[in-house]
């Protein structure tokens, strides 16, 4: 099985809600690092498995979107606690929809919150 990973960091912020989490029940900021994998058992017929240019557009833009952002005020997690968990599924779900390549049997959306802790989801085609 062939991987390619890309990774990007960027601040953001968030507030949890529906619980008592401490200090995390109020706003404050992350310095998240994202990291996409994706994986494939056959390459494209110049030997990638994805176009990386592509994959980078994609990331970036999804980066951007978030950057500097409160997690709580975006649509995607109305209703939702903006937990890593998911922020991961949200995010790799809008990157398997976006990249188009034959050769991608799995996307994998790994967000690290911080130095010791990162959640992770996947889609399988």
């Amino acid at each position: 099985m062939y991987q390619l990973a890309v990774k990007r960091d960027f601040v953001a912020q968030h507030f949890l809600i529906g619980g008592d989490w401490g200090p995390e029940n109020f706003w404050h900021s992350h310095h998240y690092v994202l990291e996409l994998v994706l994986e494939g058992a056959t390459l494209d017929q110049h030997g990638y498995l994805v176009d990386i240019v592509d994959v980078e557009e994609k990331l970036n833009a999804q980066v951007a979107y978030y950057k500097d952002k409160t997690l709580n005020d975006l649509p995607e997690f109305a209703g939702l606690n903006p937990s890593i968990e998911h922020f991961c599924r949200i995010v790799c779900e809008k990157l398997a929809a976006e990249i188009e390549a034959p050769t991608i049997g799995r996307f994998i959306v790994k967000i690290w919150e911080n130095d010791i802790a990162w959640a992770s989801f996947s889609v399988t085609r």
